[in-house]
């Protein structure tokens, strides 16, 4: 059955105090976080379970998902976090703390009895380290020292893990170009690990001792980063007086081998193309991920050894119902990493699904859309979470 649906503008505000302002706006000096979403609501549906859709900086209500769950019966709602649309400054820990107020207010405001994350892409190790510190919470600084209250956080009844990646830190440790020599200037680069150069003696399909080779020189730029973002945070706390923090540029974060050769990792992916389109036009376009960052943010997000935000390691605490969703043609995840995340989940019901063909954004595709919507309707339903 497809049910009309409504959508409805949700404003989430709540008392923070912050040293400075890191986004712009109302979060931040003033005292108060204010974070808006939208809930669709199918017509005639019983107020009772609430799947919610939360991507660190992206609002998903756009995404093809959420409304085809609406016009299947499920209330849905897309949270954004304070920093949607701009992850420059994300920190983990508090959009986590902004899932927590939307959970909050679902129940005490809109009366749902049971709360289901999705976590689609980027959303799938916020909802579960979300999960985690929402179940047993254990950290009180981010990766930067900051002090952060994640306790009392409403946990979830169940997670839909779907289309999503390992970690945000996890993604950029596979997708960053190892090739860069100097991180003032991008132009000067390492030809034998300088993939899109057509002059790289190094071309698909690729050995394993090159892999492996690319793999230990994309882990060994990020720890570079890394150390140099801590030591420039020392420095400022050295220094004292009232600067704080620090904006800076990261070139070149889109080189993955899979996107040149489709037989490492294989799925239905097409290759020399990705979910950003022409990978070479992204690894240097001003939307790569992990592009633009703040000190803070790239040790809570960026850094592979920093970041509480591991999907792995949050899952090994699961204990909630999982849904683990693979698409088979996916252009962004990487095929491994959805079941990773559900061999590593602790939780006793888990099942994992494939929807074939599908790429990441269900984008043209309304038989595969309809797929996954049935997939995660009827494992509801199974588990009393969907419609009376």
């Amino acid at each position: 059955m497809t049910y009309e649906i409504a959508s409805e503008w949700v404003h989430i505000q709540y008392r923070e105090a912050a040293r400075f302002a890191e986004v712009y706006g109302f979060a931040g000096t003033q005292g108060m976080v204010n974070c808006e979403g939208v809930r669709f609501v199918p017509k005639g549906v019983p107020a009772r379970v609430l799947v919610v859709f939360m991507h660190p900086s992206s609002t998903l209500q756009l995404m093809p998902m959420p409304q085809a769950l609406a016009r299947a019966g499920v209330h849905v709602l897309c949270a954004g976090s304070r920093y949607a649309r701009n992850d420059t400054a994300l920190i983990m820990e508090k959009a986590a703390v902004d899932l927590g107020a939307y959970l909050r207010h679902a129940r005490e405001h809109w009366g749902y009895e049971k709360v289901v994350l999705c976590g689609w892409s980027g959303g799938g190790s916020l909802s579960l380290f979300y999960q985690e510190q929402a179940a047993r919470p254990t950290v009180t600084r981010t990766p930067a020292g900051d002090p952060v209250d994640l306790s009392g956080m409403p946990p979830a009844d169940a997670v839909i893990y779907q289309a999503a990646h390992l970690s945000r830190a996890r993604m950029l440790a596979e997708w960053i170009d190892p090739s860069v020599i100097d991180e003032s200037d991008p132009d000067r680069r390492d030809l034998e690990l300088d993939i899109y150069n057509p002059g790289c003696p190094n071309q698909p399909p690729y050995s394993p001792e090159f892999i492996a080779r690319f793999r230990a020189a994309q882990l060994a730029r990020m720890r570079r980063k890394t150390a140099w973002v801590k030591e420039s945070l020392e420095t400022l706390t050295k220094r004292g007086g009232e600067e704080l923090e620090r904006g800076f540029v990261t070139y070149r974060t889109l080189a993955d081998l899979r996107f040149m050769d489709p037989a490492v990792d294989p799925n239905d992916r097409k290759p020399r193309t990705c979910y950003l389109g022409v990978p070479e036009t992204a690894n240097t376009g001003p939307v790569g991920i992990g592009r633009f960052s703040t000190l803070r943010a790239w040790l809570s997000q960026w850094s592979v050894d920093d970041s509480n935000a591991d999907g792995l390691a949050c899952a090994a605490s699961l204990s909630v119902p999982l849904l683990a969703i693979e698409n088979s043609a996916d252009d962004a995840v990487p095929q491994p990493h959805v079941r990773a995340i559900h061999d590593a989940a602790a939780s006793e019901d888990k099942t994992f699904a494939v929807v074939s063909g599908a790429t990441h954004y269900y984008q043209g595709q309304p038989e595969h859309l309809r797929r996954a919507v049935e997939l995660c309707t009827g494992w509801l339903r199974e588990r009393n979470l969907g419609q009376d």
